[in-house]
């Protein structure tokens, strides 16, 4: 099997879930982020697990997430990431990767990123996209 087959059947049992989690923004979560196509951000390992800034909540059950990143940050320097810390650890918002999550991925709460970490991100986001 390959890792779309891997994914697809945990899409699967996800989609069935019947619960919501009450999310906050600024909250970073580990979440089934599957196997994308192309350039699209992938989850890794046999849960497709990446971290997701929490951006906007909408209602208990979307939300506007950023993945993050903390490999290879040396080639990271442009208007599509942004590097900043959690838990003592350099991460990285990739911001041209911003899109609209189901709370039934989320796995677990991993951190909150600081007040002003967050209005820097927003505010990139903001530039990126004039």
């Amino acid at each position: 099997m390959n890792s779309f087959d891997d994914w697809n059947i945990l899409k699967i049992k996800l989609n069935n879930l019947k619960m919501s989690i009450n999310i906050k923004e600024r909250s970073v979560y580990f979440i089934n982020l599957g196997k994308n196509i192309g350039f699209e951000e992938n989850g890794k390992g046999v849960l497709f697990l990446r971290p997701i800034i929490v951006l906007k909540k909408f209602n208990k059950y979307l939300f506007l997430g950023i993945p993050l990143t903390s490999s290879n940050l040396k080639n990271k320097n442009n208007i599509f990431y942004y590097q900043f810390f959690i838990n003592n650890k350099n991460n990285c918002a990739i911001l041209s990767q911003i899109r609209l999550f189901d709370t039934k991925r989320i796995l677990n709460k991993i951190g909150v990123v600081s007040i002003n970490y967050f209005f820097e991100i927003k505010k990139r986001i903001k530039q990126m996209l004039d």
